[in-house]
């Protein structure tokens, strides 16, 4: 990437739906196609161009990655904390990810090499060229398909997203997205209002007058329960039997 970018990861939840189906690991240690969701992640945004890495992970799965000897990239900075919810694994992440750019992912957000890196050069040129209104960011969407618990995003015809919540609509985030740092002024006032969940707090930004674009992706699965690690499975071998 021609700007300077770094990566995040958002792992610190315990995948309580996802254990009965993987062993009772937690979700970050979770193998999807012979690899760790985290390794994954962490070496998607490195293809992507984003250096440096932070992920947030719970004490438990830094302690399983230790006792396992489970290779992470080299450049992947782990940041160990049990945090309440994913709102304030975002907002620990705030702390250390450098002024600026980011892209971030949630662990269990499984796309395609390409698609991730197709997302990642679209967000960049839309931040880099400019939009009238400009942007604070980009997230990347996709068609709703019926499943459970999205975070749905309003589109407007220009392509800025005009709202997230739980109003039905066509698009619903994919778990990936490109940010400015400037997203983390508003952790006081969601503090105020209690906000304990991220997708609150996406919410409260658009709300807020932040304008983030959405870039369609083709293909995308949110690995929450045991039948979603076979639709990624089939997703990242090329198999049409994904959906």
């Amino acid at each position: 990437m021609a700007m300077r970018i770094s990566g995040a990861i958002i792992a610190a939840g315990r995948g309580e739906r996802l254990r009965n189906g993987a062993g009772g690991l937690p979700k970050p240690v979770v193998e999807v196609a012979g690899e760790p969701l985290l390794s994954r992640q962490a070496r998607m945004l490195a293809a992507a161009g984003a250096h440096p890495i932070h992920a947030i992970v719970n004490r438990e799965t830094a302690a399983i990655i230790r006792e396992r000897r489970i290779e992470l990239p080299p450049d992947l900075n782990l940041i160990v904390r049990d945090t309440p919810h994913s709102l304030a694994s975002l907002l620990a992440l705030g702390e250390v990810i450098a002024p600026g750019w980011f892209v971030m992912t949630t662990v269990d957000a499984v796309m395609r090499p390409e698609e991730f890196r197709r997302f990642a050069d679209r967000a960049r040129a839309l931040t880099e060229t400019g939009m009238a209104p400009s942007v604070d960011g980009a997230l990347a969407v996709v068609k709703w398909r019926g499943d459970e618990r999205p975070l749905f995003a309003q589109v407007a015809p220009d392509g800025i997203i005009e709202a997230l919540g739980e109003a039905r609509a066509a698009w619903v985030t994919a778990g990936v997205y490109l940010f400015n740092t400037r997203i983390f002024s508003f952790a006081e006032a969601a503090r105020e209002r209690g906000l304990d969940a991220m997708r609150r707090y996406l919410a409260l930004l658009v709300e807020s007058g932040m304008k983030f674009g959405a870039i369609a992706v083709a293909d995308a699965i949110d690995v929450d329960q045991a039948e979603d690690l076979d639709a990624a499975r089939a997703l990242l071998n090329g198999r049409n039997d994904a959906f």
